[in-house]
């Protein structure tokens, strides 16, 4: 089969199709026919050695797929033929750019029926991260006022629909070029970071969703008992420290594989309550010009691979 691999941290020129191996399920996975795969900036910061989360080279990146179970594994919750997706193993190596794929059935779902490989590959980690901060970390809830940082990003998007289905009152920041795709996601306000700081007119908030390290001046904008939400800084025990002493909740998000959040986010697809938004596509022969394109930092929503 193919599947992308590196020898060496670097440029997205590091990044090679290669043959190798197609996997066999063990017990209670899945081999799953890869249609499409979901590029993170998260694959950039690892394959650059900017977040060496996988140690040394070589190893493959990705972790977002969506195809069809080939083969199941004895005891696997899935048969040949279902649509799944999900993003098996994170924070450790999947080698999620590839024709095939070996995963644990509990770490996938079945793909939303409203929308293709594409989209479905679109959803998984960007979406679990603001499910996981916003649903289980903050529980938010109806008539909540919440803030997103970064919201027409991959992650952001996500938060802005999610926080909305959840019956919130939500803020978007985001450059003015990116407003209208905001507000289409169901923001009730837009605020341009660039022009304006938001410390200034804002105060009172339930939850603040920062995806862009910026969590202490984040902390000011939080009613007393809020919650921030941080998945650059969850390590940051200085940040949780100051933000608990203030009277505020410190909530740090590391995203992990969650099969029946990956369920409540699809049925909410399929209800249309939430859509994911793709801006580029790229044959997996073009890896390298997609990881260029979502580390550029322009992407708006999600950048995929297609495999098949």
């Amino acid at each position: 089969m193919r599947a992308v691999t590196q020898k060496s941290f670097g440029g997205p020129e590091v990044l090679q199709v290669t043959e190798t191996e197609r996997p066999a399920p063990l017990g209670g996975e899945v081999l799953v026919r890869v249609h499409a795969s979901g590029v993170n900036p998260v694959d950039v910061a690892v394959r650059s050695g900017a977040y060496p989360l996988l140690g040394e080279p070589p190893f493959g990146v990705g972790w977002d797929i969506s195809g069809v179970v080939e083969e199941a594994g004895p005891g696997a919750r899935f048969k040949p033929g279902d649509e799944v997706f999900g993003m098996p193993f994170f924070p450790r190596a999947a080698n999620g750019y590839a024709e095939y794929i070996a995963v644990p059935s509990r770490q996938v779902a079945r793909k939303p029926a409203s929308v293709d490989h594409v989209h479905a590959a679109a959803i998984p980690l960007a979406a679990l991260t603001a499910w996981q901060g916003l649903v289980d970390a903050a529980r938010i809830g109806e008539g909540q006022r919440v803030l997103v940082h970064r919201a027409a990003g991959g992650v952001g998007h996500f938060a802005v629909q999610i926080a909305k289905a959840r019956g919130a009152h939500v803020i978007g920041l985001a450059s003015a070029a990116k407003h209208d795709f905001v507000r289409s996601l169901g923001a009730d306000e837009v605020i341009d970071y660039r022009t304006t700081d938001y410390t200034e007119v804002l105060a009172g908030l339930d939850v603040v969703f920062d995806s862009s390290s910026d969590g202490v001046r984040s902390l000011s904008v939080l009613r007393p008992g809020g919650t921030l939400v941080s998945i650059m800084e969850h390590w940051n025990r200085e940040l949780a420290a100051r933000v608990e002493a203030a009277g505020r909740h410190f909530a740090g998000i590391s995203v992990e594989p969650d099969y029946a959040s990956l369920e409540a986010i699809a049925a909410l697809v399929d209800a249309g309550r939430i859509r994911p938004h793709v801006t580029a596509t790229f044959p997996l022969d073009e890896v390298a010009k997609a990881h260029e394109l979502v580390g550029s930092g322009r992407a708006q929503g999600k950048v995929v691979l297609t495999v098949d």
